[in-house]
């Protein structure tokens, strides 16, 4: 089992914690963090833009990032989702024994 942190940014707080039910709910991912707005700059489309997003830390595996990526491009509401994955290369056994756990239950 690879894990992965896997992070994504969402425009409201509604759409981010459905996200992450789904994500949690269809096995995809054992944990979801729903974080604190923040506020991105970023370039699209050739102009400096700034947004208040709501970020989500996705603790999934890389076997499961398919799955990820599926829910993620179906819910997302931007043409272009910010969609990272982080190799966790270190951490306690018994959470990564539990987030294989949780995400062996595919739908």
């Amino acid at each position: 089992m690879e894990p992965l942190l896997i992070l994504t940014n969402l425009p409201d707080v509604a759409s981010a914690e459905k996200l992450a039910r789904a994500l949690v709910e269809r096995g995809a991912a054992a944990c979801v963090n729903v974080l604190p707005a923040c506020r991105s700059v970023y370039r699209w489309r050739g102009n400096v833009e700034t947004a208040d997003e709501i970020p989500l830390l996705i603790k999934s595996t890389a076997e499961n990032y398919p799955l990820v990526e599926e829910i993620v491009r179906a819910q997302h509401p931007y043409n272009v989702p910010e969609l990272i994955a982080v190799p966790i290369t270190h951490g306690l056994p018994v959470y990564f024994d539990w987030l294989a756990t949780e995400t062996e239950k595919h739908e």
